[in-house]
């Protein structure tokens, strides 16, 4: 009962709050909304740690909270769907998502979502409403390194919800020191269902996707502008993708 996963976090507290969670979300995608998944039968061969989801980023939450509803589906056998009974119970409680710091200590409800499974990292590029320039914090590589140890971290490549932004280094830097398998994924309809923080139900009725991609084949010794233009086509953020191309500076 009083199990803990590796940053201390009590593991049948995170199956309440996941349960609850879940069960206050459901319906925001399969009712007011219609999530339309695909590709799930490639999470089902994945190993159970060491794996890295890279996705476009479209809402702070809603994002993270539709892929743990996917992953505890598929954990209990449902595959493309979470329009179903039960998969909440047992749910996964191993997944973890990178964000930014100053973001999960806004407010109660971000230190649930962090409770949950954030990993928390400064950012290099901006503090607040200020533009800084500091270097990677190399604990938040190391945490990053023991969520993957643990299980299944969703990384957003991007560093922001801001439409056509490039790709930051850090995700090649991840794939280099600890070599996970990687798996691409593409969502949309997020930022026209709700607002900005993914909180906020802004409109109905919206078709929702999430779309798995079969794991990239990547090396952790090639290039690392070469690696990250691969994540970026991917998740289909590069630029053959957006015209004209909007610049957004790389963080991490």
């Amino acid at each position: 009962m009083f199990k803990r996963d590796p940053f201390g976090h009590l593991l049948f507290v995170k199956r309440i709050l996941i349960r609850n969670i879940g069960r206050f979300t459901r319906s925001r995608f399969n009712g007011r909304n219609k999530l339309e998944i695909s590709g799930t039968e490639y999470l089902e061969s994945l190993p159970q740690e060491n794996v890295l989801f890279v996705s476009n980023h479209q809402t702070y939450f809603a994002d993270v909270i539709a892929m743990i509803h996917i992953f505890c589906a598929v954990k209990n056998g449902h595959r493309n769907t979470i329009n179903v009974q039960g998969y909440l119970r047992k749910p996964r409680t191993n997944n973890y998502f990178v964000a930014a710091e100053e973001t999960m200590k806004k407010g109660w409800l971000p230190r649930i979502f962090a409770y949950v499974g954030s990993v928390s990292i400064q950012r290099t590029w901006r503090k607040g409403d200020e533009d800084v320039n500091r270097k990677v914090r190399m604990e938040d590589l190391t945490n990053i390194g023991i969520a993957l140890s643990d299980g299944w971290v969703i990384n957003f490549p991007q560093g922001t919800t801001r439409v056509h932004a490039k790709g930051r280094r850090g995700v090649t830097v991840l794939v280099k020191k600890y070599n996970p398998v990687v798996v691409p994924v593409v969502i949309d309809g997020f930022r026209r269902a709700f607002d900005k923080k993914g909180i906020r139900l802004k409109k109905q009725g919206v078709k929702l996707t999430v779309r798995f991609k079969p794991p990239l084949h990547l090396n952790p010794e090639e290039d690392g502008d070469a690696m990250l233009e691969k994540i970026m086509e991917a998740i289909e953020q590069s630029e053959k993708f957006h015209w004209p191309k909007k610049e957004i500076e790389p963080i991490f």
